[in-house]
C-alpha cells in the first residue's frame, strides 16, 4: 500500500496536466522556482519612456561580454527581457516578435503591447495542460511604449501583471523592497537606469561588473527601443 501512494505522488509530480490531492500543479511550480534562480531582471515606467535592466550572469572569464543578449527588440516600440530557462525566453520572445511583424502587415499598424502579453501569455498557459509536454520556465518582462509607457510581467503560470516598477529572478524580493522605497512616477529615464545600476551592484554585491548589465529603454517621445552603450553605463554607476 506504501508503494502505491508513493507511486501516486511520483505520478503527481512527473505529469503537468495531473492536479495533485491538495489542488496543486506541481509541474507549474517547479517551473516558477526555476525562475527564481535565474539571473536578475527589472524593469521600470519612467514619466518620459521605460526602461529594461538585466544581468548577463557571466559565470567564465573566457565568455565575451557582447557575446551575451539579455534585453531584445520585439518591434520598434516594444522590448523584453527573460528569466529562467533563458532557452525558453528566447523562442517566446521570438514568436512575439513575428506576431508583431503580422500585426503590423496586417494591419498597417503597431501592435499594442497588451495584446501581444495576453497572445504570448495564452501560448504558455496552453503548456501547463499539453499532455507530453512541460512548462515554459520563464518570466517574462515586456515594456512597450503605447500612447503611454507599459510594462508586465508574465510568469510561468500564463498569468500577467502591469506594473509601474518590478523585479524577476534571482534577488526579485531584494530588488521589489528597493524600488518600494526608492522608485518613484516622476523619475525619468537617466534616473531609472541610474537607480536599476545601483540596485542591482547591492543585489549582486561582490560579482557586480559593469559589464554584466544589459540595458534598454524607450522613450515617449520617438517610441523607439534602444539600448545603453557601455559609456553610458560607466556614468550611471
Amino acid at each position: 500500500m506504501q508503494q502505491i501512494n508513493q507511486n501516486q505522488a511520483m505520478g503527481y509530480d512527473r505529469a503537468s496536466i495531473t492536479f495533485s490531492p491538495d489542488g496543486r500543479l506541481l509541474q507549474v511550480e517547479y517551473a516558477k522556482k526555476t525562475v527564481k534562480q535565474g539571473a536578475s531582471a527589472l524593469g521600470m515606467v519612467c514619466k518620459d519612456g521605460v526602461v529594461l535592466i538585466a544581468d548577463k550572469r557571466i559565470t567564465e572569464k573566457l565568455i565575451v561580454p557582447a557575446s551575451i543578449e539579455k534585453t531584445f527588440q520585439v518591434d520598434d516600440h516594444i522590448g523584453a527581457t527573460a528569466t529562467g530557462l533563458v532557452m525558453d525566453g528566447r523562442v517566446l520572445i521570438e514568436k512575439a516578435q513575428v506576431i508583431a511583424q503580422q500585426h503590423k502587415i496586417v494591419f498597417d499598424s503597431p501592435i499594442d503591447l497588451l495584446s501581444l502579453v495576453k497572445e504570448i501569455s495564452n501560448i504558455k498557459q496552453a503548456f501547463t495542460q499539453y499532455g507530453g509536454a512541460r512548462p515554459f520556465g520563464v518570466s517574462l518582462l515586456f515594456a512597450g511604449v503605447n500612447g503611454r509607457p507599459q510594462l508586465f510581467v508574465t510568469d510561468p503560470t500564463g498569468i500577467f501583471f502591469e506594473y509601474k516598477a518590478t523585479g524577476i529572478g534571482e534577488g526579485e524580493n531584494e530588488i521589489k523592497q528597493m524600488l518600494s522605497k526608492d522608485y518613484k512616477e516622476s523619475i525619468n529615464i537617466n534616473e531609472a537606469i541610474k537607480l536599476g545600476v545601483g540596485i542591482l551592484k547591492n543585489v549582486l554585491g561582490k560579482e557586480f561588473d559593469i559589464d554584466r548589465l544589459d540595458v534598454a529603454y524607450i522613450t515617449s517621445k520617438d517610441k523607439k527601443f534602444k539600448k545603453c552603450s557601455k559609456e553610458e553605463l560607466q556614468k550611471a554607476k
